[in-house]
């Protein structure tokens, strides 16, 4: 353990101020966003006033969190774990009275869970319970394999730019506990994060193709392949018209803070992004469905949150009836060459009432077919049903978030809005051929629940993921050269080539051949992209790779390490974090300075060790 002394936080002197200045902070925030009903308009403060007091607050609670943290410095105090500043754009949602308690109480509970060091977390005598997610049900997920390129030369697989599994990690990690294996797909873990790639300039492809190709820092004799994928980015001027339909669940289930209370002001901060050509439709579901707002112009905040503010939970779960209802307003409110999307918002308790599961996907996907798309919002724990959510986005053609917090609201319907609702192009696969002159043998991280057959790759009949405007998409392949000692025995009888397929592989140069399919919006015949992968592109060492290639790397690490691959052999959370850290470059929302609290967090959690002159 750390020989370090470290003092309990509930005796560390930072303490009384944090909790202190996250109780002013709520307070102010009740102030800041609460208006009651019955207020005559002159006794409100203008937005600016609001805005302009809210920064000095900020500003005097910093400079006081900064004197306490030089004062506890110098009386020999160990410091907290960092705190990173998250930029939030300038937009004022206004929640009830209800609301403000509830998330008031909610923010307290993560702001004193985010505030702990991993080793104050032990230092307080905490445990983790013996089975943290009783309740939750998770697909089963057999990790990838290694293959041997002179058997199976060729990878196919569908992207996926999902990426609910990340925040859903993170939430269970922040409560102290460890996620099963099931719950952590690794390609969700490393798609969360933008990693600057280009967009595509000039041409008529809806995304730019990058690869990249250095040592594997996880094992050695070894190489890591990184993709990826840059969606064309869209203006919000440029978006089009935008038909939505929010299907929100209102069972007994969804009351806690953490669900409907949550859930309420997440839907208001999307409807803030809304213009008056976009249309607004709600439907709730319950023991039955029933529709709460007819369509209605997006930029009527008013009446869309007087409609939000009305919903109470109670009641049995009937979500098949609901995804009825809610596609019939989708098809009514249609916009001829615009988005047309359900957001199905739930915790994924989820039955059918009398619909057949089956007779539900087959519902689903007809309305794919006509142009309706479904994206699913989680909330909540307990009873989280992930599987079930990320499946029906699947088939719907939509993506898969989880909602852990109001900062992750902002991510997935204000950050990353346009990605969130504009589909640039579908069914989008990737198939990659290895050279067996080259390529010994590979192994693709994750995308387990995506693989292809080989000749799915050219049958447009196949569904696969889509790509959002600006969306970014990465894959990462761990290889194994023909020079390099392998996994797996190569076979006594037979020949691995012969030198008739030798001579119809091309140069040994290339160390692969990419291509990738996708569908122009509105079109049902793919397109191809292809390009050679050299290995002549190989960087001699990996401090001579791009931040992308090693923070992807990074956060592949952690993955597999909290999956417990078999893949990582001495690959701890330790050089996870010394990997990260130097690859976390330009992180203007703190979510890469997030990641590393997390690993810290893990490691804690996980009864590793990582002393103090390891953190920064």
């Amino acid at each position: 353990m750390n020989q370090h002394t470290r003092h309990p936080l509930t005796t560390h002197p930072l303490r009384k101020t944090i909790l202190a200045t996250a109780l002013a902070s709520a307070i102010a925030l009740s102030g800041y966003i609460s208006r009651s009903a019955d207020a005559p308009a002159a006794d409100q403060t203008t937005m600016e006033e609001q805005v302009l007091a809210r920064s000095s607050a900020d500003r005097l609670r910093q400079d006081r969190l900064t004197t306490a943290t030089q004062k506890s410095r110098s009386e020999g105090e160990p410091d907290l774990a960092p705190v990173e500043s998250v930029s939030v754009p300038m937009t004022v949602t206004v929640l009830n009275d209800a609301e403000v308690k509830s998330l008031a109480t909610a923010n307290k509970r993560t702001v004193e869970r985010k505030m702990m060091a991993p080793q104050a977390l032990m230092a307080t005598g905490y445990t983790q319970p013996a089975d943290p997610v009783v309740g939750e049900q998770y697909a089963d997920l057999a990790e990838n394999t290694i293959k041997q390129v002179s058997s199976d030369p060729v990878s196919t697989f569908s992207i996926d730019v999902d990426t609910g599994a990340y925040s859903n990690v993170r939430r269970m990690l922040e409560d102290g506990l460890l996620p099963p294996a099931n719950a952590v797909r690794v390609e969700e873990m490393i798609n969360y994060f933008d990693y600057g790639y280009e967009p595509p300039r000039g041409g008529t492809a809806p995304f730019n193709v990058i690869t990249e190709l250095a040592e594997n820092p996880w094992r050695d004799n070894s190489m890591l392949l990184h993709i990826g994928l840059k969606g064309q980015v869209v203006d919000h001027s440029e978006r089009p018209a935008s038909n939505l339909v929010f299907l929100i669940d209102v069972s007994g289930s969804m009351q806690s803070a953490d669900k409907l209370s949550l859930l309420k002001p997440a839907m208001k901060m999307l409807s803030g992004q809304l213009s008056e050509q976009d249309r607004v439709s709600i439907v709730v579901y319950a023991g039955a469905a029933g529709e709460v707002l007819t369509p209605t112009p997006g930029n009527d905040q008013r009446r869309i949150g007087e409609a939000l503010d009305r919903l109470a939970a109670g009641g049995s779960t009937n979500g098949g009836a609901g995804i009825e209802l809610a596609y019939t307003l989708a098809r009514d409110a249609h916009i001829d060459g615009g988005i047309n999307r359900v957001i199905l918002a739930t915790d994924g308790d989820f039955n059918v009432g009398n619909y057949d599961i089956d007779a539900l996907k087959t519902l689903i996907e007809s309305q794919r077919d006509s142009g309706i798309e479904l994206t699913t919002l989680g909330f909540g724990t307990g009873n989280y049903s992930d599987s079930m959510m990320e499946q029906l986005a699947n088939i719907g053609n939509g993506n898969y978030f989880y909602i852990d917090s109001m900062n992750e609201a902002r991510k997935v319907l204000v950050e990353d809005i346009n990605a969130t609702l504009q589909t640039i192009a579908s069914d989008v696969k990737i198939q990659v051929e290895f050279n067996p002159e080259v390529v010994r043998e590979y192994r693709l991280i994750g995308y387990e629940n995506r693989a292809l057959r080989r000749e799915d790759f050219n049958n447009d009949k196949i569904d696969a993921g889509e790509i959002g405007a600006g969306h970014t998409v990465t894959a990462l392949y761990e290889l194994t050269l023909t020079d390099q000692p392998g996994m797996i025995d190569p076979l006594r009888y037979g020949s691995e080539a012969t030198d008739q397929r030798r001579s119809d592989r091309g140069s040994s140069t290339e160390l692969a051949f990419l291509k990738l399919r996708y569908k122009p919006v509105g079109q049902r015949s793919s397109e191809l992209i292809s390009t050679p992968i050299l290995l002549s592109s190989a960087a001699n060492n990996l401090s001579r790779t791009s931040e992308a290639f090693r923070f992807s790397a990074a956060v592949a690490g952690f993955g597999q390490r909290l999956r417990g691959s078999d893949y990582l052999t001495d690959f701890d959370y330790k050089d996870v974090l010394i990997l990260a850290r130097n690859a976390r470059g330009d992180d203007p929302h703190g979510y890469r300075s997030e990641f590393l609290q997390l690993v810290e967090l893990a490691a804690t959690l996980d009864n590793s060790t990582i002393s103090l002159s390891q953190r920064q």
